[in-house]
């Protein structure tokens, strides 16, 4: 099997807009959209984010939770949910729901389970990429969070047409090493441009494909790469390509002045674990 040949192939479907996605995508899009017209209000996007609910769901979880309810005090309305978490917050709950309808796509059993296994790594992912950005590195923390959310985007979009190519995600051990060498950043570079990503975000994702982490660590792409180093669940196509590298970074206790990036991790385990299991809903 041409598994490069392949991956090329399934970018060159990307790039080309040959991605159809369900009536919840639509709206998250559409949401999208509309939070790039400076003149939106609350009123506007609660209408749009109660038009589906599944959407509303997750802004009203990650509304209620340890991050955003500092106070304790429950919310149950997506308009207070919305006016809460802000704009840029519920730009990547859109970006989440788009992922997560991926997910959804997988053509076969097995490899629905593969897409669930990557979008719990991502969720892990994305709400440590938050904390860390927060705390750590310092780079705008809803763009960390956002960029941890779409990072794993090409994985999702490879798995929901890997049912065209028989056999492509049950090759033998190591078979897809084309993923992580450069397969990643192809499929990913097409989707994440389809879905209009800004460049500052798409830069810190293919700073992240590199896999340079510099020291101390200080941009989006370090950022990201010690969150997925760190996250509790590996992505299930590093597992694949047997390339996984659990426990490399993760295993460096970073310094950043007398603190330590284990001890703010450590500190920061309530955020990080409410925050996961909101975008897990």
């Amino acid at each position: 099997m041409d598994v490069p040949a392949i991956l090329a192939q399934i970018a060159d479907a990307a790039s080309r807009d040959e991605m159809i996605f369900p009536t919840t995508t639509e709206i998250a899009l559409k949401l999208q959209r509309t939070l790039d017209d400076p003149d939106c209000s609350v009123d506007q996007l609660a209408r749009l984010v109660q038009a589906d609910p599944l959407l509303a769901a997750r802004v009203v979880a990650v509304a209620n939770s340890v991050i955003y309810s500092r106070d304790g005090r429950s919310i149950a309305d997506v308009k207070s949910a919305v006016a809460r978490i802000g704009f840029n917050t519920l730009r990547v709950l859109a970006a989440a729901v788009v992922v997560r309808q991926m997910e959804g796509m997988a053509g076969t059993p097995e490899h629905r389970r593969m897409a669930v296994r990557l979008w719990e790594h991502t969720a892990h992912v994305a709400a440590l990429a938050r904390v860390i950005a927060r705390r750590f590195t310092h780079v705008d923390p809803d763009m960390a969070f956002f960029a941890g959310i779409i990072h794993e985007v090409g994985g999702f979009y490879l798995i929901a047409r890997a049912a065209s190519h028989p056999g492509l995600l049950e090759a033998e051990h190591g078979s897809l090493l084309a993923w992580d060498n450069g397969g990643a950043a192809l499929v990913g570079r097409a989707v994440l441009r389809h879905l209009g990503v800004p460049d500052a975000v798409l830069a810190g994702i293919e700073g992240m494909w590199q896999g340079y982490l510099a020291l101390p660590p200080q941009s989006l792409a370090d950022t990201l790469l010690l969150a997925d180093q760190l996250a509790p669940l590996e992505s299930p196509l590093s597992q694949l390509a047997g390339t996984g590298s659990e426990g490399t970074i993760a295993s460096i206790d970073v310094m950043l002045g007398d603190r330590t990036l284990s001890s703010i991790l450590e500190e920061s385990a309530m955020e990080v674990d409410s925050l996961t299991n909101a975008l897990r809903a």
